[in-house]
């Protein structure tokens, strides 16, 4: 990657890409960053990540001169690929299982006659409220917020709003029930993962 950047003080793995070249970059000094793990900003991008949260091997936020916001205690799992060009905000305690994309942007395909790349983007954001857990593969597509406490199944693609305390799966994802709510499930093991 072009510019490398380095934060001191922060447990960053040496194998860990940054590339803040004309954008910014924010770590509080407690973030661990894992090895191959890669965070560039782009061209007037800005990349901010909250105290003691992760960002482990593989995963990628890619701002596009757009802005990612990762609060406190969050955990972003090994091959998530978090982009910025319409602006991602992620609260705290946001929990992000293996292979979750997020794309706060789509592409302009109205004329048929053009190019699609020469169309640009509809550019509306997502927003992920606190202490949400979103499952392993899920999609979140632009102009969604998930609100907070809610939890999504692995493999849901989220193209409307969540709302607070919801559990949402599928394709299209849709409310599959509440937080809260009996469940016939087996009792909760402890989280050992390293974010706390």
């Amino acid at each position: 990657m072009a510019d490398t950047v380095q934060p001191t003080g922060s447990p960053i793995h040496p194998e860990a890409e940054f590339d803040a070249t004309g954008g910014t970059l924010a770590l509080d000094p407690t973030v661990v960053v894992r090895r191959h793990a890669a965070i560039e900003t782009g061209q007037g991008g800005r990349i901010s990540i909250g105290r003691k949260s992760v960002i482990l091997q593989y995963a990628q936020l890619l701002a596009h001169g757009g802005e990612i916001s990762i609060g406190a205690f969050c955990s972003v799992n090994p091959f998530c690929v978090l982009y910025g060009h319409g602006g991602l905000r992620i609260g705290n305690y946001v929990r992000i299982a293996t292979h979750t994309v997020m794309i706060p942007a789509n592409h302009v395909f109205d004329d048929p006659g053009a190019p699609i790349t020469r169309q640009g983007l509809r550019m509306q954001g997502i927003t992920i409220e606190d202490d949400v857990w979103i499952g392993a593969g899920v999609r979140v597509l632009d102009g969604v917020t998930i609100g907070r406490g809610a939890v999504i199944a692995a493999g849901a693609v989220v193209n409307r709003d969540v709302p607070s305390m919801a559990i949402f799966g599928g394709v299209p994802a849709r409310q599959i029930g509440w937080r809260g709510q009996a469940s016939a499930s087996a009792p909760p093991v402890p989280d050992a993962s390293p974010a706390r």
